[in-house]
């Protein structure tokens, strides 16, 4: 059974990328600047800090991002 925090990451996810395509297919933003998105992204996660934190989670996250980054399934291969 698939948690209500899984169900909204995955929402979250697919609704981003939908939007990073059509922002690219608009020629809104370029597919440089939809990976330096998709960097500043990771970034942050990855240097996230502070007092509840959870930095485990934070640098998963950032590896997915940097994963989804160089993929086949990136929103750079339209």
């Amino acid at each position: 059974m698939t948690d209500q925090n899984t169900l909204s990451g995955m929402a979250a996810l697919s609704i981003c990328e939908a939007l990073l395509l059509a922002l690219g297919d608009g020629q809104l933003l370029s597919e440089s600047e939809i990976q330096g998105v998709l960097q500043d992204a990771a970034t942050t996660h990855e240097n996230a800090i502070g007092v509840g934190v959870d930095v485990q989670t934070h640098r998963a996250v950032a590896d997915l991002i940097r994963e989804i980054r160089v993929s086949e399934n990136s929103v750079r291969h339209r």
